[in-house]
């Protein structure tokens, strides 16, 4: 079953961009591998001739899951978002109720997310325990070093 994924504008035109870029430019030079190993004589010993091949098979499949992603994102309208909870492409600030660090992220799709940006997934465990939180809730969320708990601070939209 193909799962939908919400991206912003930009997020959508960049999965696309990366798309068009396998298959207009990684997979002609993956074709070119597989005829020049095969220039080189007896595929049955040919160790560079399987290798392209693999190379090339490894190539199609991830085209083919990023054509489903493609096929299966839809684009949020962030000026529409509802604050009064947190929702996909939410920003959000939290604080740890253990040490007490306050951290701001924006709750994004899985490819879109860059930690360094602070942009985690909405499929992440903490992504997942803050989706549908308020203002004031505490979110108890199983990670793998135990559970921890974070207070909703603030939800907003940029």
């Amino acid at each position: 079953m193909s799962k939908v994924s919400y991206y912003t504008k930009e997020g959508l035109k960049k999965l696309r961009d990366e798309l068009n870029q396998l298959r207009d430019v990684e997979r002609p030079r993956a074709s070119e591998a597989i005829a020049e190993a095969r220039d080189k004589g007896d595929l049955s010993e040919n160790a560079e001739y399987d290798a392209a091949k693999e190379a090339q098979g490894l190539l199609e499949m991830k085209i083919s899951k990023m054509e489903e992603v493609v096929a299966n994102a839809r684009v949020i309208d962030e000026s529409q978002l509802d604050t009064s909870k947190v929702l996909v492409h939410s920003h959000v600030k939290i604080k740890n109720q253990t040490n007490g660090a306050e951290v701001k992220y924006k709750l994004v799709a899985q490819s879109e997310a860059d930690l360094k940006a602070g942009k985690i997934s909405v499929d992440s465990p903490i992504g997942k325990g803050l989706l549908g939180k308020e203002v004031g809730d505490t979110a108890e969320i199983d990670v793998p070093s135990g559970t921890m708990k974070f207070e909703v601070l603030d939800i907003w939209r940029e």
